[in-house]
């Protein structure tokens, strides 16, 4: 059995795409309250695996996640992309025209905002997680409370889906990555010959044109860069640090690619070589 880290109580999202991911694989999730959290777990266990969110397509990049990431001994080894959908749950038997009150994630709620303004019957309350919003109904029978949810959640719960679907903009997806202890990672990842992504941190020294001639190179050994973000380094002002997604045809021109752009970075590390996630809907 596969045990993975998650933040969130169990029917979350990162739940749900745990066992998406390893479909027809024995999973226990380990739920964390926090990604810090999940990160510490994960240190103190070496046959765990974690799985984090590190971009939405909605509210953008997950930064503090891709720091914890980089300061960690964890590798990638995969990655999932996963289309989020919500949906209006409550107790069996409830109607919608008889709720009072709707709970969820402030984000949930936010990209629910059109559907929930046609129900002013229902009073919007935030709450810390989606999937414990439905928790919290089913465990203490709270009569008129709906939750915003995933379907997984409803389900685990045991509450009535009154409509689904619910989300503004049905183009949600969240992209998640797997991740294993530094030492196992070759073990449990991909083989090399199915690798064709890879995510590389790095700084770079302020000198006029240092990004350009990395990308050039990267470009000469057809790597393609799919995508960057950069984020200010605390204390070295105007230098900037650079999480870098790249795809590849050849694992060999990645390395190649890699070595040739060493002597002008500084701080280079790989945190992970893995398969390119195909979107889930």
């Amino acid at each position: 059995m596969k045990k993975i880290t998650i933040q969130g109580v169990a029917g979350c999202f990162h739940d749900a795409a745990a066992h998406l991911y390893f479909e027809g694989e024995e999973v226990e999730t380990v739920p964390c309250e926090s990604f810090p959290a999940m990160f510490d777990t994960l240190s103190s266990d070496s046959s765990l695996l974690g799985i984090m969110a590190v971009e939405n397509t909605i509210a953008g990049p997950l930064l503090q996640n891709h720091e914890l990431l980089r300061q960690s001994t964890l590798k990638v080894i995969g990655e999932l992309k996963m289309r989020i959908s919500h949906v209006l749950c409550a107790l069996p038997g409830q109607e919608i025209d008889r709720l009072t009150e709707v709970n969820s994630h402030p984000m949930a709620l936010m990209q629910c905002e059109q559907y929930l303004r046609r129900h002013p019957n229902l009073k919007i309350v935030e709450r810390f997680d989606t999937a414990g919003s439905a928790e919290e109904i089913a465990r203490d029978n709270l009569v008129g409370h709906a939750a915003v949810c995933g379907e997984y959640a409803a389900g685990l719960y045991g509450l009535d889906i009154l409509e689904r679907g619910i989300e503004t903009n049905k183009r949600n997806f969240t992209r998640f990555l797997i991740l294993a202890d530094a030492l196992t990672a070759g073990e449990i990842g991909p083989g090399e010959q199915d690798i064709d992504k890879a995510s590389i941190v790095f700084t770079l020294p302020h000198t006029q044109g240092a990004l350009s001639k990395i990308l050039t190179i990267l470009s000469f050994y057809d790597i393609n860069l799919s995508k960057i973000q950069s984020t200010p380094i605390v204390g070295r002002e105007w230098e900037y640090r650079f999480y870098v997604d790249l795809t590849f045809d050849s694992l060999l021109r990645l390395h190649q690619a890699i070595n040739a752009v060493r002597p002008l970075i500084r701080d280079l590390s790989i945190l992970g070589e893995y398969s390119e996630a195909k979107v889930t809907h």
